[in-house]
């Protein structure tokens, strides 16, 4: 790792932009449902990573640079911390489905855009959302039920 003297983590800092930033930004366009407002958690995330990545003691730091942008991005999503703001390379996602992941309750969208787009392990999934490995589990299987009605086409 090369570093600036002054600016401890800048380059690793530059190195999660270029290679996460789109990865992170279509997670938050799943979780908040539109593009502004998944920016803004994305710019907030990385604005709260350098700061920490600043402020951290010399022999310290954070443990795992994604894994901390990943779950401020989570946090960030969730309509309470939205409000105080002012899979790599995955295809895009068809509008249809976007719409109905738009219908479904909160964290049961939380848990399929982590586990089908972030593509993330259940045990991953429960720990960014505060929950028990059932319980991710449970919601999946209550989103995709739904989403499986919301996406048949009519007849």
């Amino acid at each position: 790792m090369i570093e600036s003297p002054d600016q401890p983590g800048r380059d690793d800092l530059t190195a999660l932009y270029t290679g996460h930033y789109k990865q992170l930004l279509r997670l938050a366009v799943l979780l908040v449902g539109d593009l502004a407002g998944a920016e803004d958690v994305v710019q907030e995330a990385f604005v709260r990573i350098h700061y920490a990545l600043g402020r951290r003691p010399v022999n310290s730091t954070v443990d795992c640079p994604l894994a901390y942008l990943r779950q401020t991005v989570v946090d960030l999503a969730r309509p309470g911390l939205r409000r105080r703001l002012t899979r790599r390379h995955a295809p895009p996602v068809p509008d249809a489905v976007v719409r109905a992941l738009r219908r479904i309750p909160a964290r049961q969208r939380e848990a399929v855009v982590l586990r089908f787009w972030a593509d993330l392990p259940e045990a991953e999934i429960a720990e960014l959302m505060g929950v028990s490995i059932g319980a991710v589990k449970s919601y999946i299987s209550r989103a995709m039920g739904k989403l499986g009605l919301l996406l048949q086409p009519s007849r």
